[in-house]
């Protein structure tokens, strides 16, 4: 924090101009998100033959070859809409992290638009990708858009596109606290006032914007207010470094999949492929299929047997980078939160074992702050979207934080990378882009 005395703005002078654009940036968000869902939610109700109720009902209710049919065409669908989508616009830029982080902040709304419209129709047919990478991106092109007519600075433009994106994650998860720290923490690098300022303010904007599609209540509904306990902080304690390891693990196979992604014609039939891998298995754990949303929720609520929880939090990491190793396009918070969820909750369950009495559900939201916090490496982002997210959970804030603090410390020392720095293309250490300096808290991508 650049406390006390701020002087200046930073490096993005905060202009009046600049000001007017973050309130449109904000509307265009939550107009985009609301897009997104709408296309999300009819794409799974015509893929799975529901119209009420939860995404995973609906999964649980479709026949079996419905589910693996659903995701053949998926893969039909997505792998030749990606591939047509990037050869005529190849060159142009739709990975928000790395035109924020690397580039000049100048994203391709075309490009985008097209990415994020083939990325929803896809996880609403049964992908385990995450829904907020189109939102995200769409925010960010918006705000590209609205800086390259007004005629802003590179690094005024790349703090309204960081803004931007943070402001379409904050929208569909009705997140706005979390979504500017998302801004913050993971996008621009820093915590300065001169960036949580117009963050918070286009988040809010994006969010109550949103209202106009979205519930204005929390994703997950109806979670007890679970209280502290000696028990609890004790294992948070303990599970925290267990879930460092694994994140750090998990952070490794993102960057793994994503050096030896799919691409050119392969990806013609790689998601084909994939996703009919995810289809049979499917039949098996229904939970897997999407963004892990009803996962986690249960997860939450503490439902799951001590097997399911297990072979979730193995299968679900799994699944999700297959996907993503086919040349998907999609969001990695969603699955990397579910995973944590039912972590948490396998663990605390074994927990509970030696020390009984506090319920698996206060374990799951420890687990799923823990390994979202350490995945990002954004404790503060990480603690703030579990609470809005859940509309509970102060009760958990002393365990939440020290599983948080522990798990991130242990996978920041292990690697340093994230979930979104891993997918960045590998570049020579010390490489940037010519003409362009280094954003605060720049994350340098992986070696291989």
């Amino acid at each position: 924090m650049e406390q006390p005395n701020i002087t200046s703005d930073g490096a993005a002078a905060l202009t009046p101009v600049f000001w007017v654009l973050v309130a449109l940036t904000g509307v265009a968000a939550g107009l985009f998100g609301d897009l997104m869902m709408v296309i999300l939610f009819n794409v799974q109700y015509l893929a799975f033959g529901y119209h009420t109720g939860s995404f995973q009902a609906g999964v649980e209710h479709a026949p079996a070859v419905r589910r693996v049919s659903s995701l053949l065409v998926a893969g039909v669908f997505g792998g030749v809409s990606w591939f047509v989508l990037r050869r005529y616009t190849q060159g142009e830029q739709s990975e928000i992290d790395e035109a924020v982080w690397h580039g000049d902040g100048r994203l391709s709304l075309r490009r985008c638009l097209g990415t994020a419209v083939i990325s929803e129709v896809v996880i609403g047919m049964g992908a385990s990708l995450g829904r907020e990478a189109a939102p995200k991106l769409l925010g960010g092109a918006s705000a590209s858009v609205l800086a390259g007519w007004a005629g802003l600075s590179v690094q005024q433009r790349r703090l309204l596109v960081a803004c931007g994106g943070g402001a379409g994650l904050a929208a569909v998860y009705n997140v706005p606290l979390g979504g500017a720290l998302f801004t913050a923490e993971v996008l621009y690098g820093t915590v300065s006032l001169p960036v949580i300022l117009p963050a918070l303010a286009c988040s809010c904007i994006a969010t109550a914007t949103a209202w106009i599609y979205l519930p204005a209540h929390a994703t997950y509904a109806g979670i007890p207010d679970y209280r502290f306990s000696a028990s609890l902080l004790i294992w948070s304690l303990l599970a925290g470094p267990v879930i460092g390891v694994i994140s750090s693990g998990y952070i490794r196979l993102i960057g793994w999949v994503s050096h030896y992604r799919a691409t050119g014609r392969k990806v013609l039939f790689a998601p084909v492929l994939a996703f009919g891998v995810l289809g049979i298995v499917s039949i098996r754990y229904p939970e897997l299929l999407g963004n892990g949303k009803d996962m986690a929720a249960g997860a939450f609520l503490g439902l799951g047997s001590f097997s399911l929880l297990l072979a979730l939090s193995a299968l679900k990491p799994l699944v999700t980078a297959l996907c993503l190793g086919s040349g998907a396009s999609g969001g990695l918070f969603t699955p990397t939160l579910s995973t944590g969820a039912v972590l948490g909750g396998f663990l605390g369950m074994a927990w509970s074992l030696a020390w009984p009495g506090s319920p698996a559900g206060a374990y799951a939201m420890i687990g799923a702050a823990a390994m979202i916090g350490a995945a990002m490496q954004a404790p503060l982002a990480a603690l703030a979207l579990v609470l809005e997210l859940t509309g509970s959970g102060f009760g958990l804030m002393v365990p939440m934080m020290a599983a948080t603090v522990t798990a991130t410390a242990v996978a920041f020392y292990i690697d340093g990378y994230s979930i979104y720095s891993a997918r960045l293309p590998s570049r020579p250490a010390g490489w940037r882009s010519a003409g362009t300096a280094a954003p605060p808290g720049e994350q340098p991508p992986p070696s291989s």
